[in-house]
């Protein structure tokens, strides 16, 4: 089973001009976000990531970038909590509620 959270919404970015391919990404990643492919890390689905930050901590080069707890899981985690449905939107201008 493949586990999706919102659509387009996640912060995760790889750089590829800093990555060299040392797999730490794909060794720490939850959710098989990435693959080594032609020597380089790929982002395979980026609605699989759940901005854990595993990625981004890990990675030696500095070559991921994600806000942890800002995005998809954020939102997911406060809907089971609220009995809401999960929203990125932070259009209604309460800063409070946004994840």
């Amino acid at each position: 089973m493949t586990h999706r959270y919102l659509k387009n919404v996640v912060s995760l970015e790889l750089d590829k001009d800093k990555c060299t391919g040392c797999g730490k990404c794909t060794e720490v990643c939850p959710h098989n976000v990435f693959i080594i492919e032609n020597g380089l890390a790929e982002i395979i689905d980026r609605d699989r990531c759940m901005e854990c930050g595993a990625c981004a901590n890990n990675c030696p080069f500095e070559a991921v970038t994600v806000e942890p707890g800002v995005g998809c899981a954020a939102a997911i985690i406060k809907g089971w909590l609220t009995g809401s449905e999960p929203s990125c939107d932070c259009s209604g201008g309460d800063s409070s509620s946004c994840c």
